[in-house]
């Protein structure tokens, strides 16, 4: 279910009698006349919900004898509500943009000529300025602790809490024999 069904299936739903209509017909088929007798409501009301609920996928319909009968979709309410969710967005490339253009504000704001002015205070503001200075390191490589100074030492001179939040945020790892950059994948050496 892409975004826009979606946001139209949860428009149909946020309505009482429509509710109701979807209610009715998970019980069994019904006709427009039936249903307005059964919800108390006008036939011509009935006729523009179930043209709502048609429009939204929620609902089809099918002739018998003289009536047009209506049933429910029940495949559209097997998709979970975290299967929409994790659907791919219209709007994906807008925020990946948008992401991009605020990571490069950062990156403009606390470098100047490759060096760190000052370590940010918002976590996530320092999360994007340590990934910067991760790229200095190689993947499948291990350095000395004094190799790790002298790299770091190379943006900031406060290399010591950069290096802790740089393990902190996982991007080096740490063990007796060093420190790695840490791949984005698994998360190991």
């Amino acid at each position: 279910m892409t975004e826009t069904e979606a946001i139209r299936l949860f428009k149909c739903l946020s309505d009482k009698s429509r509710l109701q209509i979807l209610k009715s017909l998970a019980i069994e088929d019904m006709y427009v006349e039936r249903l307005a007798e059964r919800l108390g409501i006008t036939a011509p009301t009935v006729s523009f919900h179930l043209k709502k609920l048609a429009d939204a996928g929620a609902v089809t319909s099918y002739k018998s004898q003289y009536y047009m009968m209506y049933s429910l979709k029940k495949e559209i309410f097997d998709t979970t509500i975290l299967e929409i969710l994790q659907e791919k967005s219209d709007e994906a490339e807008v925020q990946a943009r948008r992401d991009e253009e605020y990571r490069q504000k950062v990156i403009n704001t606390f470098f100047e000529y490759g060096k760190l002015k000052s370590i940010p205070a918002q976590q996530k503001k320092e999360r994007i300025v340590l990934e910067v200075i991760a790229q200095a390191f190689e993947f499948d490589r291990i350095y000395s602790e004094r190799e790790v100074n002298i790299m770091i030492a190379d943006f900031h001179d406060d290399f010591c809490t950069i290096r802790r939040d740089m393990i902190g945020e996982q991007l080096l790892a740490r063990d007796t024999d060093g420190y790695w950059r840490v791949k984005p994948e698994n998360q190991e050496r």
